[in-house]
């Protein structure tokens, strides 16, 4: 699938465009996704993650997003919410996240959680809770006819794989995905959206057990006091050097995972 060029809102499906931001980087891929989600013929429109705090970006989103009911962020990172509350203030729509000091609104506007329903131009947006990527990162799915759609935010990309912050949390979280229905569309915060966003959880399982073994691996060649770093450079041959700093993350959050299963 093509991912839209900078600036110009797309059209996914019945329900949903993507506004591209123009911040690419090693961590954003092309940039980041903000989403317009409304149902056919709805007057108002739901914007999942405005990006950054990027003024160019904000004025076309504003001007994409038409009537703005509900900004829903999918977590707290700065490429997703940073523009949350000027975004939300000139379209006169409040904020609602898991982390309730991301809340914009007033004392009413309540934090999401895990199983909440939040209805809103003309849709039915069901919270799923899906920690690793984050604490407080969450996947939004929303129904219309016989397409689900599943806003991912970090948990799944478009394409390549997130960087973690805990391993058992995400393999959760990705036990919880592997429920979505065949077929479901995935609206991710970076990168085109997938066709078949079950099919890309169950490759990301058989991903992360992949790289848990060769963990292991450079474990028993390198020794039990191996830093991070020295992992990455042992595992990660398959990947740019430049993403190296993020993939320490990621081993930190698989040696934590081993640990703790002694």
């Amino acid at each position: 699938m093509r991912h839209p060029a900078y600036g110009q809102l797309r059209p996914v499906s019945e329900i949903a465009s993507v506004l591209l931001e123009n911040n690419p980087s090693s961590m954003t891929l092309e940039g980041t996704n903000s989403w317009v989600v409304r149902a056919p013929g709805a007057a108002g429109s739901v914007v999942v993650d405005p990006g950054y705090d990027d003024a160019e970006h904000v004025d076309l989103l504003v001007e994409a997003a038409g009537d703005v009911e509900l900004v829903l962020l999918t977590h707290h990172h700065p490429d997703h919410a940073e523009g949350a509350p000027g975004f939300a203030e000139r379209v006169g729509a409040p904020v609602r996240a898991l982390e309730p000091e991301l809340c914009r609104g007033g004392s009413d506007i309540k934090a999401i959680g895990h199983g909440d329903v939040v209805e809103a131009a003309g849709l039915r947006f069901d919270v799923m809770h899906t920690p690793g990527h984050t604490a407080d990162s969450v996947c939004l799915t929303v129904g219309h006819g016989a397409t689900t759609h599943v806003l991912t935010g970090d948990t799944i990309l478009g394409y390549g794989t997130t960087v973690l912050s805990h391993l058992g949390d995400y393999l959760d979280s990705l036990d919880l995905l592997s429920e979505v229905p065949d077929g479901a569309v995935g609206l991710p915060g970076h990168g085109p959206e997938l066709a078949d966003l079950r099919s890309t959880v169950r490759d990301y399982r058989k991903h992360r057990e992949q790289r848990l073994n060769q963990v292991r691996g450079a474990l028993a060649e390198l020794g039990a006091d191996a830093s991070p770093r020295q992992i990455v450079e042992f595992v990660y041959t398959d990947v740019d050097p430049k993403l190296w700093g993020p993939a320490e993350a990621s081993v930190r959050a698989q040696l934590d995972y081993l640990n703790r299963r002694g």
